[in-house]
């Protein structure tokens, strides 16, 4: 599948932010340099989606950033991979608009860490669990939009069938993910098996943390997404660690080490205090058969 534009932009937005702020090149001098506004450079330099990237307007701030020929070159070939879109563009309004940047992430991720804690993540939802979700958020989408969307969150769960040095997801869930009724007894039935299957997988792992466990971190840290991609052949343009946390109304992103570390401890502390994989798939079924 065709992992997108999302990756290429942010790689070529972070390297020309380094640069002009090593060259000591005011936002405004840039902006004159390529006659765009304030807010287009801030966009670029964070590598969003919209403005319309050129080869020179790369040549141009290169230049005036005093960078090498070399280099250069390596960062105006980046330019053709901006305008690369994603498999999941086919699905035009099924897609929300502020989910775009995170399928750009996950389709470029090698390894994904997730805690959640009141829903399962959506690469491990049944067709049914979707669609209850859906029709909690959106009671009057139209039948065949909803349809459309369960069409592609199973598309987006063809990346569970890769090889397991491409890609791996490790998945922790609270046990009241695992016990909310999403959709009636038998979809919760039939989810908890499906939980249970995928996570015998080579690129899956599920473990779930017991109610009553005494180790508050995880609460405070809530349902949270940590992203780590492979190394790029240029090693100053590889991908940093992404941790995505969805909202009810947007989503926020996070890369700054600092943050990256602190999210990183947590991951530490919730596998610590997690079910390991045979014990957390005895609990799963023991709970799938209350619901049966």
């Amino acid at each position: 599948m065709t992992a997108g534009s999302t990756i290429p932009r942010r790689m070529l937005g972070r390297q020309l932010k380094q640069l002009r702020e090593r060259s000591g090149v005011s936002q405004a001098a840039a902006c004159r340099a390529i006659e765009i506004a304030p807010q287009t450079l801030w966009r670029i330099e964070t590598g969003q989606p919209g403005p319309k990237l050129k080869d020179i307007y790369v040549e141009t701030l290169c230049r005036l950033y005093s960078v090498p020929e070399d280099d250069a070159a390596v960062l105006i070939s980046l330019v053709a991979e901006t305008k690369s879109p994603g498999w999941w563009h086919a699905y035009g309004d099924a897609v929300p608009s502020d989910f775009d940047l995170y399928l750009g992430l996950e389709e470029a991720a090698r390894r994904l860490t997730t805690y959640q804690i009141t829903l399962l993540p959506g690469l491990l939802q049944t067709a049914d669990y979707r669609r209850a979700v859906i029709w909690a958020a959106y009671p009057g989408m139209p039948t065949v939009n909803v349809e459309s969307r369960i069409e592609f969150t199973s598309k987006r769960q063809q990346r569970l069938l890769e090889p397991s040095d491409q890609f791996r997801m490790n998945v922790f869930v609270s046990e009241a993910a695992i016990r909310h009724r999403v959709g009636g007894r038998s979809v919760m039935s039939e989810q908890l098996h499906h939980l249970v299957s995928v996570s015998r997988t080579p690129t899956v792992t599920v473990r779930v943390l017991p109610l009553t466990i005494e180790m508050p971190l995880h609460l405070l840290a809530g349902s949270f997404t940590l992203l780590e991609f492979p190394p790029h052949p240029t090693s100053r343009l590889t991908e940093p660690p992404v941790v995505y946390i969805e909202g009810y109304t947007g989503a926020l992103y996070l890369d700054k080490p600092g943050e990256i570390d602190r999210y990183k401890l947590a991951c530490k502390a919730i596998r610590a205090a997690a079910l390991n994989e045979q014990d957390s798939r005895h609990l799963i079924l023991d709970i799938a058969r209350e619901f049966e």
